[in-house]
């Protein structure tokens, strides 16, 4: 178990330590120099001496593998640099922006999973008939709406037309609830559909058919014996969803106005403010890379046949 458990945390430093790079490349391959391109304007009037000062402040001077160097050694301190177009503290930004995000991407993900899980229940009553074939066409629907395409009519429909959720100045929970929705839908969907084949395929285990010979009655036997065995995939599923919901969360943020890690990666990109979006994307990775250790470490205690797997590996 203890192998288990330093083999996901190094596989989860080693995903990190992959997007850092990547990101840290790809940023540096950006055409120009954002410090020139902000400070080398006739109206500020710097000197070439000062022009040296400000790219040594931002770490610009040095060769790339100084800068990589530099940047891994602050990131890991927890000094994210200066924000070039605000002349500030990058964690100041991060402080002021990431807990909009959080809240929107951690109730988002709470909704999906809830919109699965209803779904599910709705496909296994009894007695549906036609309903089930249509409700089980619904995650297919769900997924293909693009995600500034279903914010923007959830206002149209909620706001403008039904007025049951204001748009303009809402209070600090109204305001999320279409948000929420927004960003939800989309990944509810393919776990909605992960649900209910695991479902269908636990219905026709051995140990479901001697439950109900034994009078169990089908509500009974889904949520003692097949619930558990069927959400354990999802699970998996789920923490991949993650990545998505954080993307969806950007442009759902653009769609709302919300001040959020969204707007602040918009604005980074504009300026090419490179220590903004570097930060931004190691606190992304950071953030899936835990929500996907959580899981996998959570799924020894969920599975008993995985840990005993795990004991006779060892």
């Amino acid at each position: 178990m203890a192998r288990y458990v330093l083999s996901r945390i190094g596989q989860a430093l080693l995903v990190l330590w992959a997007a850092f790079t990547i990101s840290f490349v790809l940023l540096q391959a950006m055409p120009g120099d954002a410090v020139l391109i902000k400070f080398q304007n006739p109206e500020y009037g710097l000197s070439p001496e000062q022009l040296a000062d400000i790219r040594a402040a931002y770490a610009a001077d040095g060769s790339l593998a100084s800068q990589y160097l530099q940047t891994i050694g602050n990131f890991l301190t927890g000094n994210f640099g200066y924000s070039l177009q605000r002349g500030v503290a990058v964690s100041a930004q991060l402080a002021a922006n990431l807990p909009s995000t959080i809240r929107l991407a951690g109730l988002g993900f709470a909704t999906a999973l809830i919109l699965a899980v209803i779904l599910a229940i709705f496909c296994n009553i009894p007695g549906l008939g036609r309903l089930r074939s249509i409700i089980h066409s619904i995650p297919s629907l769900f997924v293909s709406v693009p995600t500034f395409w279903l914010g923007i009519m959830l206002i149209q429909i909620f706001s403008f037309r039904l007025k049951l959720v204001p748009v303009i100045n809402p209070g600090p929970w109204e305001g999320l609830i279409l948000p929420v929705l927004t960003v939800a839908v989309p990944i509810s969907a393919p776990m909605a559909q992960i649900l209910l084949r695991n479902i269908d395929e636990v219905l026709t285990r051995p140990f479901v058919a001697v439950a109900r010979a034994k009078g169990a009655s089908h509500s009974w036997v889904l949520w003692r014996h097949v619930a558990r065995n069927a959400l354990l995939p999802v699970l998996t599923v789920a923490g991949v969803l993650f990545g998505e919901l954080l993307a969806g969360a950007v442009v759902t943020e653009a769609v709302f106005g919300l001040n959020g890690i969204g707007g602040l990666a918009e604005q980074a990109v504009t300026f090419q403010d490179v220590a903004v979006l570097q930060a931004i994307v190691v606190i992304s990775a950071a953030t899936f890379v835990a929500i996907n250790l959580a899981i996998d470490l959570l799924y020894p205690v969920l599975d008993p046949r995985l840990k005993t797997k795990l004991g006779t590996a060892r």
